[in-house]
């Protein structure tokens, strides 16, 4: 049997792009683009199948929606301390938080969070409305239990579009209360919601202006749930780009986007003048 030394591919084709490999050999929080993955209801074998295959190509997973609570408790702290091995932040959905909110259960919210072992939150409004100061003091609270901090941006309501104006007054005030990233609401459907219209295209001009507005775009998370807002925002953006709310199963095929191993990026290679092998 060969040694798995002699089985390595050439190191060229790891990642023509030239950037992914050596930032993920390197410390998570790193400013390499980042995959957050959005979990609508794994069970324990394909969740471990999931990290087995993939986990080195994910920084974060969301339990989507309000689905935390409806996992038997072993299954989910199961699937908790396994994310938490492979290095991952993990996190229930932002509705859960907003439902907390609602039925006015948002201690209690924070007490299970941290008992269940989670070292994530994401704090939203796509569904309710927060004030400034709630909102504010949501993303401290998170803080302070000693969790990772993501926010939303956006409401989930079909024809919802993205103020950029209000976007970078949003994404400032979350980043100045300690909000690691802000998210780009797109939902799980990618259509008719935030950048993307109900055909899951975006407007170049739109994407730009919103880019433009915000500046700095290496503490935004852009949701591209569609493999073309994937190929786009990384033509826009380049491989090291945030992209949020993807499918469990579309991890790896992200990824070889990312480093230029698919035809959608084939131009994020380096570009050499190909040569005929003579036989």
């Amino acid at each position: 049997m060969r040694s798995i030394s002699q089985a390595s591919w050439p190191s060229a084709l790891n990642d023509p792009s030239g950037r992914r490999e050596v930032a993920q050999n390197a410390h998570r929080t790193t400013g390499r683009g980042k995959t957050m993955v959005i979990d609508k209801g794994l069970g324990r074998h394909a969740f471990s199948d999931l990290l087995e295959t993939a986990a080195g190509y994910i920084d974060c997973i969301k339990l989507g929606f309000g689905t935390a609570p409806l996992y038997p408790t072993d299954l989910l702290l199961s699937k908790i301390e396994l994310a938490k091995r492979c290095g991952l932040t993990i996190m229930p959905g932002g509705t859960l938080l907003e439902t907390a909110v609602q039925q006015e259960v948002v201690p209690a919210f924070f007490r299970t969070v941290c008992r269940l072992g989670f070292n994530g939150i994401e704090v939203s409004d796509g569904t309710i409305e927060l004030s400034r100061k709630l909102r504010t003091d949501l993303i401290k609270e998170g803080l302070s239990n000693g969790l990772d901090v993501v926010t939303e941006y956006g409401k989930k309501l079909s024809g919802s579009l993205v103020d950029a104006n209000e976007l970078v007054v949003t994404a400032e005030a979350d980043w100045q209360a300690g909000a690691a990233l802000v998210t780009i609401e797109a939902r799980e459907s990618g259509m008719n919601v935030g950048l993307f219209d109900r055909n899951g295209e975006c407007s170049q001009s739109v994407l730009e202006a919103v880019s433009h507005s915000l500046g700095d775009i290496s503490r935004i998370m852009w949701e591209t749930p569609l493999k073309q807002q994937q190929v786009l925002l990384l033509q826009t953006f380049g491989s090291e780009v945030n992209l949020g709310n993807i499918q469990p199963s579309e991890v790896m095929a992200l990824e070889t986007m990312r480093r230029g191993l698919r035809s959608d990026t084939f131009n994020f290679g380096a570009r050499v003048e190909p040569f005929i092998y003579m036989i």
